[in-house]
This record gives C-alpha cells, sequence and structure tokens, in this order.
C-alpha cells in the first residue's frame, strides 16, 4: 500500500491564506530606493570620489521615478 502524497495547499492549518500580496514587497522596496535615492544624491556620489558617470545614472533614475 503506498502512502498518499501531499500536493500543497495555499491555505495553513487554520485556513487562513499565507501567500504574500504583491504590494506586501514591492512597497517596501519602493519606498527603500526612493530614500535612497533621497539620501544619495548626485552630488554626494561625486563628492564621494565615485565615478561622475554614477551620479549620472542616479539623475537619471530619480527623474524617472519622479515622473
Amino acid at each position: 500500500m503506498t502512502a498518499r502524497t501531499h500536493t500543497g495547499s495555499r491555505t495553513g492549518p487554520t485556513g487562513i491564506d499565507t501567500r504574500l500580496p504583491w504590494w506586501a514587497l514591492g512597497l517596501p522596496v519602493l519606498a527603500f530606493v526612493a530614500l535612497f535615492l533621497l539620501i544619495a544624491g548626485p552630488g554626494e556620489a561625486r563628492a564621494a570620489g565615485v565615478d561622475p558617470a554614477f551620479g549620472r545614472v542616479l539623475e537619471r533614475v530619480q527623474q524617472t521615478l519622479s515622473l
């Protein structure tokens, strides 16, 4: 007699759905990126001795996100 295999269920033993919605991970990542861009603006990146191209990339990302 073979044992029956359990085919994964999305609900736990209490019947509650344990999957996270897309925004539960997306919004914190978006907030982190926005705060990072505020802190590491292009002016500070150049002052730290980083390649000027990196500052331009940060400016472009900031302009894209501020639309």
